[in-house]
């Protein structure tokens, strides 16, 4: 692929009418059909699928619809949901086709981004190597001798091969971490339940994650803010907290293991993170020695425990039982869960307890912890004649992330003397993505001649520092003001917009205010609500928002609400003297749904 894909620069190439979506996406598919289908794509999405995708875009953007993916391309893994596209974990006897697509690549076709294709996985996600599978095995984009890395193996290719603007992978044990070092490429592996992992085989479902790999850590940053978002369908879900976009202090600390290191012999790699340390601090940051021993009994406890039962328990709610059609040595570490016991899980579970408590004096020291994303890496020779002790060789710095509830991005950090790239691993606490990413692109962006994959680019352009003013104010109308209500005319008379509808974070609570006229309920937040309470979001101009806040009446007024999906957006809160004598309606999810209550009632009355 001739053209850069970098998200930034093509959304600016179609703003200016240099290039169209359809032009980019003939030429993605030409790039792939040159490059070839195997290993890299398990299917693909064909040109008239593609050309559908294209028109509904355009509709929407003639209809004055925001879409900051406008005709993004983008690579799926496929153990990862997408309408029209067969899901098969890279094994032919589990594939089906899903009448829906995950939730995180439904948010990203919400914002335009379009998927080109499903990827090559070590098969179930089982593996760091990509060697796993029965639709070929990935190579690094330096070394067809050498592994790509996985198990997002064909995700990392496509997006080290240029071939896409970003790719999903998943991250249960460091799959979308150790394919970016491989491939010189950006590899971020988000906090648990940040991007929801409904529409994803599981792989070991309370550990997995949605991976985002690009060429900056600035683009991965771009996806994730679409893609992350509080989903009711996932149970492992989260809401991200106040102060997730939080900055690190300029005067910051990061952790270097005074114990542990392994680089297996691969002086190249020792010398290449020695560099990064020293960039690193360059970039004003202060080295402290840590002790990694609790880091590293946490990451053998992940294919030691109770965990590969879990891989286990994933096969069997697809009610998939047919191990002749599985790889045989993913077999050999899923199978091996039928000798572990309930008490053996137990043990782990207080072990890695106390493991995540030891090493909380190491994360009182540092602001983020600063590791090799591999010690080595390997020929594919090397490791088919060795499957299992390699691979676990090249977990000993990602097995605990997920574990220990750790956020983590992987950049590129230099190139060996034969030219195959070296990965460092920035990680933080649990959602400090925001801040560990942003010094990972300073990071990355120090290091000499810095280049996305293997396509000899030089990094895009940082995007802008200084934020886009708005041109209005967001606010969200919870009661009188819904569409179709009394007081909703009070915003349509100010040219109001109506964006979206949309859901509060858990821990508001909503109540029917005594005594309002015209009958008005009240949001308050309280850490009590369970719900998601429904809202509306309309935009305003600021004259029109100020003009309107002056005609609020007590005990409402303006205040700011977090969403589902961690965003916050002005707001009606009402004072906490008002609920005290009001009706909790929080157990109705919003107010349109209180108000209909005699309706619902009388509707389950007759189901009974």
């Amino acid at each position: 692929m001739t053209r850069p894909l970098d998200i930034a620069g093509l959304s600016a190439a179609y703003a200016c009418g240099s290039v169209t979506p359809e032009q980019v996406f003939d030429e993605v598919m030409d790039a792939i059909a040159a490059h070839g289908e195997r290993p890299v794509w398990i299917s693909l999405a064909s040109r008239d699928q593609l050309a559908v995708k294209l028109a509904e875009i355009r509709q929407r953007q003639d209809a004055g619809e925001a879409m900051p993916l406008f005709g993004i391309p983008f690579a799926v893994k496929d153990n990862i949901d997408v309408v029209g596209l067969e899901t098969t974990a890279a094994c032919p006897e589990f594939a089906y086709i899903p009448n829906r697509s995950a939730t995180a690549v439904e948010k990203l076709e919400a914002a335009g981004a379009i998927v080109v294709g499903k990827t090559n996985l070590d098969q179930f996600a089982t593996g760091l190597v990509g060697t796993r599978s029965p639709y070929g095995i990935c190579t690094s984009v330096f070394d067809p001798a050498y592994i790509s890395g996985g198990s997002s193996s064909g995700s990392a290719v496509a997006m080290a091969a240029g071939l896409v603007s970003f790719a999903l992978g998943t991250d249960t044990a460091g799959s979308g971490r150790v394919p970016a070092g491989f491939n010189n490429i950006v590899g971020l592996k988000p906090t648990k339940g940040l991007i929801s992992t409904r529409g994803v085989v599981p792989a070991c479902r309370s550990q997995d994650c949605v991976s985002i790999f690009a060429g900056t850590a600035g683009e991965a940053l771009r996806v994730l803010a679409l893609a992350q978002g509080f989903d009711k369908e996932d149970d492992y879900a989260r809401p991200a907290p106040h102060g997730i976009d939080a900055e690190l202090p300029a005067d910051f600390t990061f952790g270097v293991p005074e114990n542990g290191l392994e680089f297996f012999g691969d002086d190249a790699a020792a010398a290449l993170y020695g560099e990064a340390v020293d960039r690193l601090t360059s970039l004003g940051g202060t080295k402290v020695a840590i002790d990694f021993s609790p880091f590293r009994d946490a990451a053998k406890l992940l294919y030691q425990g109770p965990w590969v039962a879990e891989r286990l328990a994933a096969l069997r709610t697809f009610k998939f039982d047919n191990p002749g059609a599985v790889h045989p040595v993913v077999w050999d570490i899923i199978g091996s869960a039928e000798r572990i016991s309930a008490v053996d899980g137990f043990q782990s579970f207080y072990r890695l307890a106390a493991l995540i408590r030891t090493a909380q004096a190491q994360w009182a020291r540092m602001d983020v912890l600063l590791l090799p994303t591999t010690g080595t890496t390997y020929r594919i020779d090397q490791v088919l004649a060795d499957p299992v002790n390699l691979n676990s060789n090249l977990g000993i710095y990602t097995n605990f992330a997920n574990l220990m509830d750790l956020s983590a991005i992987a950049v590129p950090a230099g190139f060996r003397p034969g030219g195959l790239p070296f990965g460092v691993t920035l990680m933080g606490r649990a959602f400090e993505d925001y801040k560990i990413a942003r010094l990972a692109d300073r990071l990355h962006r120090a290091m000499p001649d810095a280049s996305v994959g293997g396509t000899g680019r030089a990094l895009p352009p940082e995007a802008p520092a200084a934020p886009i003013k708005p041109t209005g104010v967001t606010l969200a109308v919870v009661g009188a003001h819904l569409s179709g209500q009394p007081l909703n005319w009070q915003l349509t008379n100010r040219k109001a917009r109506l964006v979206k509808s949309a859901r509060s974070a858990p821990g508001y609570s909503l109540y029917a205010l005594d005594g309002t006229v015209p009958a008005k309920p009240g949001l308050v937040y309280d850490g009590l609500g369970q719900g998601l309470i429904e809202l509306e979001i309309w935009e305003l101009d600021f004259a029109a928002f100020g003009s309107f806040v002056a005609e609020i009446p007590p005990p409402l007024g303006i205040g700011t609400v977090t969403l589902e999906d961690g965003t916050q957006v002005k707001s009606f809160l009402a004072e906490a003297y008002a609920v005290a004598n009001s009706e909790d309606i929080t157990m109705f999810g919003g107010w349109l749904n209180w108000l209909g209550r005699e309706s619902l009632s009388a509707g389950r009355s007759n189901s009974a």
